[in-house]
């Protein structure tokens, strides 16, 4: 055979050749860059999720602890060596990702005295610290930095920041004396002149993060208490300190750098973090928070990638199955041509080898193209190439396989499905349901490895579809035989020639494909849907109204304040006391049991303005009813305080800490959770603000819940601040220093952080690429359908037409015949894909994007209407890929094609 004859082969059964090279294309465009893409969306969310974070939070911080050095040893240089050898010891994932690091060795705060300081009865404690690098950080204002040079006698210069300076009254040339503070001065003093002041180039670079901080004065805790800062000195004063025995500690910050953490090796990094945090050594401490959002994050990205992994496995084994329709359908086309290389003497393989010949010159071509395409995908490359390569020669093979599975001239007719299968066909399908149910019972116990891809249990969609095609293909003739049976009673031929060739139509591979399809969207679908809603509840769980205003103690007009702001319909106190200790008696002794977070809810105020926010939030009668009476307040508690209190002859009762106040409680009812408390609270105490006895000193509120139309979070927020104020200036404490502010948050802005950031994209990416990908190749599956028995409606029609058939007959007799097999081929699907969550969902870790809140799957009704109208466009899709077909086959030509199908 020449290369030719089977390029003019190629040339003349283009068409086919052309979707066996389009769908060789798509597999491997999703095989290169996919895995791209979702790198690159991955790595997207993992910025974006470390961007919102405080830079700090990606410290590695070592200290040594405040300590005295030996006088023949240099502190700073002790601290250097340190710097470079710690870095060397951290595990190879860990120090690549470190992308700026620092060191500083402190003097500790003492108490510094002097004219200046004096002049506004300013009570100061100053740190004395050596940082390397400062300079190139800030810029000098006025005078210069400390020297470097070692003199005996000098006083300890200080370089300070210039808003430092100007807090406490200090300017360059400003003498003042350091020492230890006791109640007559100071002792050990030492002079101090400030000799330059500077400001930072950039507020937000790292080298200031240190604490206690370089570029602020910290309060004063109390009355008494002094302000606290810290100034910059030179090497050679800090190891002056340190010889003359004043102790010192030192510190060593390594930053992790966003780009430098790749989304892939996450588990590496985060093993190499708990490799460090184990093995330091004293009198060196680690800390560091960068673990926390990195395992949030490679929570949600190894869940995203094991929900993708499904969605691909049905889109791959959809794709598949189209490749074998459009190997089968070729080869069919041509078994005219097959039949006639055997009556001429040729082998039973030559026909194989001609289309071997003809694959070769296609597929490689379109695979190639495919991979070029995906390598233009954005993001990192995984290791696919071997798939790549196995594809190729699997869908090579496929058309040369096709043509060896052709039945001889001789076969009977192929169009009618036999009541009773062949052995071979029975064993293949009791085979095909047989391993669906292993791999669902496999699936069920073992689960899955999230991030990891185990190709038995990721394929059981795709089993459960195949075993539900079986299914629906052995069930849907025997309905239609009855159809057909009382259709032949009727007058007109429409309903029994279209029931009739319904039933008898040979379409397994279509109709399995069809239901590959179609379950992939579908699962998606639903799956989407579910957490979707599983977000709506966890932000009605963290914010049960329009908004939520937290803060420390409120004063307790603050409620009838905000329910006058612009657009507030109504709203509740509330009152948090968390890690709360439990007690016996009304003396606080100790009941022995783990910490509660005791919420104080006023409970008809919670039902009023979770109802005007429209949250369907049930609150237990026991609260509801709940009314100021002698005797144990009526609480709701948690399944494990329940527990506690049940043993050890507490008799179901105990006492809470309410703002210094205890007030005995009894279990009046039991909740799994409660809203306004993170949902990995599992230790609660709910009581009812309106039943507290009436005492000297009463709760105030910490947090006020709001219902209203578009609220304003300033207007809240500062309606909040001066709660807080007021408290302060007239409650029972009262404070020189402003309190902290409070935080607004309404359930609209909890419910869009739930789905932005993070691995959302990837997520996102799956669900729709599945549910777009299956409904697209789900039609494709329909055209197939139609083209596998477009040759055999068309000798029906042309012999029907002669008898005067017309075309409206024609049409109707087209549609009895295709809606049986494209409504079963869909309804299946979409069973199969509703089914599918309710079996994955709980070994599919989605609660990584709900804030812990588990996902439910529930029926949606959307689902019938969608099914429907899927339904309808496919019949209509089915019927134009008719009528097109029809009119590239003329009437006249069908009937001198011969009698094949």
């Amino acid at each position: 055979m020449s290369i030719g004859a089977a390029v003019r082969r190629v040339r003349a059964y283009g068409g086919q050749f052309l979707l066996l090279a389009v769908l060789t294309l798509v597999v491997m465009l999703l095989v290169s860059g996919v895995p791209r893409l979702v790198n690159r969306l991955g790595e997207q969310g993992l910025r974006a999720q470390l961007n919102s974070e405080p830079a700090a939070r990606r410290d590695l911080s070592y200290t040594s602890g405040v300590m005295v050095i030996e006088s023949r040893k240099s502190a700073m240089g002790g601290a250097r060596g340190q710097f470079d050898a710690l870095a060397e010891q951290m595990p190879p994932k860990v120090r690549s990702a470190v992308a700026q690091r620092w060191y500083s060795v402190e003097a500790p705060s003492a108490r510094l005295v002097g004219p200046d300081l004096k002049a506004r009865n300013l009570l100061v404690d100053l740190g004395l610290r050596a940082v390397p690098g400062v300079q190139e950080a800030s810029t000098l204002v006025e005078g210069s930095w400390p020297s470097e040079t070692y003199v005996p006698d000098r006083p300890i210069e200080v370089a300070l920041d210039a808003d430092v300076a100007r807090k406490l009254n200090l300017r360059t040339g400003s003498r003042l004396q350091i020492g230890e503070a006791t109640q007559t001065g100071i002792t050990r003093a030492a002079p101090v002149v400030v000799v330059g002041l500077f400001r930072p180039v950039d507020r937000e670079d790292g080298i200031w993060d240190g604490l206690p901080p370089l570029l602020r004065v910290v309060a004063p805790l109390g009355d008494g208490e002094p302000f606290t800062a810290v100034g910059v000195t030179a090497n050679v004063t800090i190891d002056k300190r340190a010889a003359a025995g004043w102790p010192v500690r030192s510190d060593w910050r390594y930053r992790l750098g966003v780009d430098r953490i790749d989304a892939r090796q996450l588990n590496q990094l985060i093993d190499g973090l708990q490799v460090m945090q184990r093995d330091v050594t004293p009198p060196l401490t680690l800390t560091q928070g960068v673990d926390v959002p990195l395992r949030a994050f490679a929570a949600q990205l190894n869940s995203a990638r094991t929900l993708l992994a499904v969605i691909s496995a049905g889109v791959l084994a959809t794709l598949a199955g189209l490749i074998v329709l459009a190997a089968i359908l070729a080869a069919r086309r041509r078994r005219t041509e097959f039949a006639l290389l055997r009556a001429r003497g040729g082998a039973a393989t030559t026909g194989a080898r001609r289309s071997l010949a003809e694959s070769l010159l296609v597929v490689p071509v379109a695979a190639v193209l495919g991979w070029w395409l995906g390598t233009l995908f954005p993001g990192a490359p995984d290791p696919t190439a071997p798939y790549a390569i196995a594809a190729t020669v699997l869908v090579t093979l496929a058309l040369p396989l096709a043509t060896l599975a052709l039945p001889g001239s001789g076969d009977a007719r192929r169009d009618l499905v036999r009541v009773r299968p062949s052995a071979r066909r029975l064993t293949v399908e009791v085979f095909l349901l047989l391993l669906a149910g292993l791999a669902t019972v496999l699936l069920r116990r073992r689960g899955l490895t999230l991030g990891e891809v185990d190709p038995l249990l990721v394929s059981v969609p795709v089993l459960l579809a195949v075993a539900a095609a079986v299914l629906a293909l052995r069930a849907y003739p025997w309905p239609l035989l009855l159809v057909s049976r009382l259709a032949a009673r009727t007058r007109g031929s429409v309903t029994f020639l279209g029931t009739a060739r319904a039933g008898r139509s040979a379409v397994a591979a279509p109709l399995v494909v069809v239901v590959l399809a179609i379950g992939t969207a579908a699962f998606c679908a639903v799956v989407a849907a579910g957490v979707d809603a599983s977000r709506n509840r966890a932000a009605e769980q963290a914010v049960p109204a329009d908004a939520l205003i937290r803060g420390e103690r409120l004063a307790p007009d603050t409620i009838d304040e905000v329910g006058r702001l612009p657009g507030v319909r109504a709203a509740t106190r509330l009152l948090n006391e968390p890690a709360d200790r439990l007690a016996t008696d009304e003396f606080g002794t100790d009941a022995q049991v783990a910490q509660v977070t005791v919420l104080v809810v006023d409970a008809p105020g919670l039902v009023t303005v979770t109802r005007e926010s429209g949250v369907d939030l049930p609150v237990s009668s026991a609260l509801r009813t709940a009314r100021a009476e002698a005797g144990p307040l009526p609480a709701v508690v948690s399944p494990a305080v329940a527990a506690d209190l049940a043993r050890d002859g507490l008799n179901g009762s105990a006492f809470a800490s309410v703002q210094g106040q205890r007030y005995e409680f009894r279990v009046a009812d039991t909740a799994e959770s409660f809203p306004l408390l993170p949902t990995d609270t599992n230790r609660f105490v709910i009581l009812p603000w309106q039943a507290l006895p009436a005492r000297n000193t009463t709760p105030v509120p910490t947090g006020v819940l709001v219902a209203g139309d578009r609220l304003n979070a300033d207007v809240l927020r500062q309606a909040g601040d001066q709660g807080q104020l007021r408290y302060q200036q007239t409650g029972s404490v009262t404070a020189r220093e402003r309190p902290t502010g409070v935080t607004v948050s309404t359930r609209s802005d909890v419910r869009r952080k739930l789905g932005d950031g993070g691995a959302n994209g990837v997520l996102a990416f799956g669900f729709v690429a599945g549910a777009v990908g299956g409904t697209v190749l789900g039609l494709l599956a329909v055209a197939f359908i139609v083209l596998a028995g477009a040759r055999a409606r068309g000798q029906v029609l042309s012999r029907l037409r002669t008898l005067g058939l017309s075309r409206g007959q024609w049409r109707g007799l087209l549609l009895v015949e295709l809606a049986p097999l494209v409504g079963v081929s869909v309804l299946t699907g979409a069973l199969v894909g509703a089914v599918l969550p309710l079996l994955l969902n709980p070994v599919l870790g989605l609660s990584a994007f709900t804030s812990g809140m588990p996902v439910r799957v529930a029926f949606e009704p959307g689902l019938v209407a969608a099914v429907v109208a899927l339904g309808a466009i496919a019949l209509g899709f089915a019927v134009a890929v008719e009528a097109l077909n029809n009119r590239r086959l003329r009437l006249g030509e069908v009937l001198r094609l011969g009698e094949e199908s």
